[in-house]
């Protein structure tokens, strides 16, 4: 804002104020408290947010949003022998970033590797979770994120 010389008020220079950017965030978890609890934080940071309980879900939603997602929170491990890794190639193939979050590190440690993506492990607060995946959102340093998940 400047100061109006002539009538000694203010004016905003600019025709609009700056918001912060509202990040988009798709959600992957079969347990769905958990993926309720994931939500409500996302909203409470004032987040659009897409919740998926399925690679199918999560694909489809990947099909039709497409680089409009931000961010992804994908759990690992999604029953029945299903796991997260054909919705992570999706991501990548569009370079939208994404964090694992799950409690099955020790089956699936070698395969999570692959992946190339920060990991925080089950249980965390959802507030952290969400507040790393913002951070990875925004390409900042892994180790704002280990601080964002502690």
């Amino acid at each position: 804002m400047e100061r109006n010389r002539s009538h000694g008020g203010f004016h905003d220079t600019n025709a609009k104020w700056m918001m912060p950017k509202a990040h988009t965030l798709l959600l992957l978890d079969d347990e769905p408290l958990i993926l309720m609890d994931l939500e409500f934080a996302a909203q409470d940071r004032g987040c659009e947010v897409v919740t998926t309980g399925s690679c199918s879900e999560a694909l489809a939603e990947i099909e039709a949003r497409g680089s409009k997602i931000d961010v992804a929170i994908l759990d690992v491990s999604l029953g029945q022998g299903h796991t997260c890794f054909p919705v992570a190639h999706a991501l990548d193939q569009l370079k939208i970033p994404y964090l694992l979050h799950s409690g099955d590190l020790d089956r699936l440690d070698e395969r999570i590797r692959e992946l190339k993506a920060e990991l925080i492990a089950k249980p965390a607060a959802a507030e952290q979770v969400v507040s790393a995946a913002i951070i990875v959102s925004e390409g900042s340093d892994p180790g704002r994120i280990r601080m964002a998940a502690e």
